[in-house]
């Protein structure tokens, strides 16, 4: 599944920047993140709970920056999870892109999901109307946290 999201950050990007770039920084503006913690270069452990329709998931899994550009604010992350309680996993990579407009930054993510197991029963357009939700909270988060 393709996911896409775009929103306008109310900061600079380079400041937006150094916040994604701190991975378990960013990681509380994502809700439902209960915690993000490094295990080695560029390697993070972490855990989201999340709700869809009635049903509650917590995805235990690991995020890996693959690639990052400083001078672009360009970066490439790797995401792997399960949720044991339901049984599924995710697998997605994820680009993310910032650049300066005149009200901040624009933020643009791209992803490619692959939901395997009961996940996957919940339907694609559930899980679009949710990863925008989220995106969008984490955009708001992302400029709170930016400007300090």
């Amino acid at each position: 599944m393709k996911l896409s999201h775009s929103s306008t950050v109310s900061a600079p990007a380079e400041r937006v920047w150094s916040v994604v770039m701190n991975v378990p920084t960013a990681a509380r503006c994502v809700p439902g993140v209960a915690a993000v913690d490094p295990f080695g270069p560029d390697k993070y452990k972490g855990s989201l709970l999340v709700q869809i329709g009635p049903v509650r998931l917590v995805l235990d899994g690991e995020i890996v920056i693959v690639s990052r550009d400083d001078g672009t604010h360009k970066a490439a992350f790797r995401a792997d999870a399960k949720d044991t309680r339901l049984g599924g996993t995710v697998r997605a990579t994820i680009d993310v892109a910032l650049k300066d407009v005149a009200s901040g930054c624009e933020m643009r993510i791209d992803g490619d999901v692959q939901i395997a197991g009961r996940i996957g029963e919940f339907g694609q357009p559930v899980i679009q109307r949710k990863s925008d939700q989220l995106l969008a909270q984490f955009a708001q988060c992302l400029g709170r946290t930016a400007t300090g």
